[in-house]
């Protein structure tokens, strides 16, 4: 029965991977056939600029609210149907492996990050300036934080959105946290075009 599940758990990651890969590679062709129809733009703003009035960026920002609604709801999904003890396999654990797809592609790059300061693992510890500043205004109770970085073709959108406990059967490996409280963050590298 417990092989069943981890199968069941594995197919679900891997029908997610497709479904994410399509989505985003129509989303994409869609934008580049928009891009063919339209006027040149006027340069790029500047790296770590606002970038609010900037349809590119504004774009990345929907990437990563579309990513983030999908990582998470299959993270919760997998956790009521698969995750009943300590022991099992955290759904978590599926979705890294999504993410190292996804980044493998060469789609974008999504990576947990530790929000509570004692992390279960150093390598879900803060890594990069903009990852430690994230830290800060997570746990400063901002759920989501982005900045504009790079130049031209090589211009992405940094974003951070918070992880909370949003059922009991999380307490399955943080023990120490409550329904509500933010265990750590989802860090998002989206090309910006």
């Amino acid at each position: 029965m417990e092989m069943m599940n981890r199968r069941r758990g594995l197919l679900f990651g891997a029908v997610v991977l497709a479904a994410l890969a399509g989505v985003i590679g129509m989303a994409r062709g869609r934008d580049a056939r928009a891009q063919d129809q339209k006027p040149a733009r006027p340069a790029a703003p500047a790296a770590g600029a606002a970038a609010a009035d900037d349809p590119a960026v504004e774009r990345a920002r929907e990437q990563v609210k579309m990513l983030d609604d999908l990582y998470k709801n299959a993270v919760v999904s997998i956790t009521k149907t698969y995750v009943n003890k300590q022991d099992d396999r955290p759904a978590i654990m599926i979705a890294k492996d999504v993410f190292a797809a996804m980044k493998k592609k060469g789609w974008h790059s999504a990576r947990l990050v530790d929000a509570t300061g004692d992390p279960l693992s150093d390598l879900n510890s803060p890594k990069t300036d903009f990852e430690k500043e994230a830290f800060g205004r997570i746990r400063a109770g901002e759920t989501y934080f982005d900045r504009v970085v790079g130049v031209g073709k090589d211009r992405r959108l940094l974003a951070a959105t918070a992880v909370p406990v949003v059922m009991a059967q999380c307490a399955a490996c943080h023990g120490d946290r409550k329904v509500g409280d933010v265990l750590g963050f989802l860090r998002y590298e989206i090309p910006v075009k």
